[in-house]
């Protein structure tokens, strides 16, 4: 459990450059996420050839991968448009959100009994967009984007849990990847459509932040994700995540200083989701603590 959420920060760590390379790469929302799940699917791809650690897995199999692909090249959308109709700061705490979805979804989908703590600490991260969202009206469009955004990441995170149950690692996150982007590309015309780009090929200062998002900020963190859901529920994950808005926050502010941009109901907001993310990190210790005292009395 210990190594686990070890591999948990270094995932947050790395999630937090996503809404950096957001705004960094000036292609439309899109063409940003199309070009970074087929880099990372083709990286991944690779990486597992040349080490012979690549596994074959059956059509139906690659079916089921594929979709949960698919919603994670959606999800990119709407989080990418999130940040481009606002900013870095308010696309990453609407993301915070996956956690009152996934309290949701979860059970329904898994077949479980709501879990009373569960719905309470989302409902206290939801308390924090609702401030940012009633308080600071300019980026209502970018809120409404993040709010789908979480929605979709929140579905990809369970069924991503499904996935880690039934394969390994590097193989469920590189099926996902190439499945997603063979999914995801016969909808990109039908996109173009709303929304023209002038060019499908992107600048090489472009195709530069592309590669380093798709590697690092895509391959290793999902790698570590998948294996993360072994140990830890899809909801703790979640939650957890929710720390990467403080990272790339700070970020944003020595580079972009976005803190010039924000109200005080921003940092009212993101207070709280800070306070549910302590309050659900304690639960899960103390549970953690309560299960190896039995383990130990029962030896």
């Amino acid at each position: 459990m210990k190594q686990a959420f070890i591999k948990l920060h270094i995932a947050i760590i790395l999630a937090g450059f996503t809404g950096i390379f957001g705004k960094l790469i000036t292609v439309n929302e899109g063409l940003l996420s199309w070009y970074r799940i087929w880099l990372a699917g083709i990286l991944m791809l690779l990486i597992l050839a040349a080490t012979k650690n690549l596994e074959r897995i059956s059509f139906r199999d690659f079916v089921r991968t594929s979709l949960t692909g698919l919603l994670l090249g959606l999800h990119w959308i709407f989080f990418y448009g999130s940040i481009k109709y606002s900013n870095i700061s308010v696309g990453v705490v609407c993301f915070s959100l996956v956690g009152f979805f996934t309290a949701i979804f979860s059970p329904l989908i898994n077949r479980k009994r709501f879990v009373l703590s569960e719905l309470l600490l989302s409902l206290l991260t939801l308390l924090g967009i609702a401030l940012i969202f009633s308080f600071d009206s300019r980026y209502r469009i970018g809120i409404a984007l993040g709010v789908v955004s979480s929605a979709l990441g929140s579905l990809f995170t369970i069924n991503n849990e499904r996935l880690a149950h039934s394969f390994k690692s590097e193989t469920a996150t590189v099926y996902a990847l190439i499945g997603g982007a063979i999914a995801l590309t016969p909808l990109m015309p039908l996109y173009f459509y709303f929304f023209p780009v002038a060019t499908l090929v992107p600048s090489w200062a472009d195709l530069g932040y592309l590669l380093l998002l798709a590697f690092f900020c895509t391959v290793v963190l999902y790698m570590l994700q998948t294996q993360v859901l072994r140990r830890i529920s899809a909801f703790t994950v979640n939650l957890s995540l929710n720390l990467e808005p403080v990272y790339t926050i700070i970020l944003a502010i020595l580079i972009y200083h976005e803190n010039k941009e924000l109200r005080w109901s921003f940092y009212l907001g993101l207070a709280l989701i800070i306070l549910s993310v302590v309050l659900q990190m304690l639960q899960v210790m103390r549970a953690h603590r309560n299960t190896g005292s039995v383990a130990a009395e029962s030896h």
